[in-house]
């Protein structure tokens, strides 16, 4: 009995899909966004390098699109802020990031809370 039970558990966690399954992903994201308005804010102050802002730029976008690419459901509405996030130009205003990140955390505690 016991082995059977773990045996369900273990499928259940691999067979796991949709925003529960994308949480992670999700929260990935945002973190990316964070970071990327961040970035942008602290360039316009002048406090960093263009090449540290390009390279930053270079892989922020290659963490997002690993997130939007590992979605279970690309199709929702963190997928679209995600894809909003990408094609947004590298010199997108912080406010502008920032908005997409508040929404994806909107939907992180949504999830988180359910």
């Amino acid at each position: 009995m016991l082995r059977r039970t773990w045996f369900l558990l273990l499928l259940a966690g691999c067979t796991s899909s949709g925003p529960e399954a994308d949480l992670q992903y999700i929260k990935q994201a945002r973190s990316l966004g964070a970071e990327w308005a961040m970035v942008n804010q602290q360039a316009a102050e002048g406090k960093l390098t263009g090449a540290y802002v390009a390279s930053m730029h270079r892989w922020l976008r290659d963490g997002l699109q690993t997130s939007e690419q590992s979605l279970s459901q690309p199709d929702s509405p963190y997928g679209n802020e995600i894809r909003a996030l990408l094609a947004s130009g590298d010199d997108a205003s912080p406010d502008r990031l920032n908005a997409h990140v508040s929404k994806l955390k909107q939907i992180e505690d949504q999830l988180e809370s359910a």
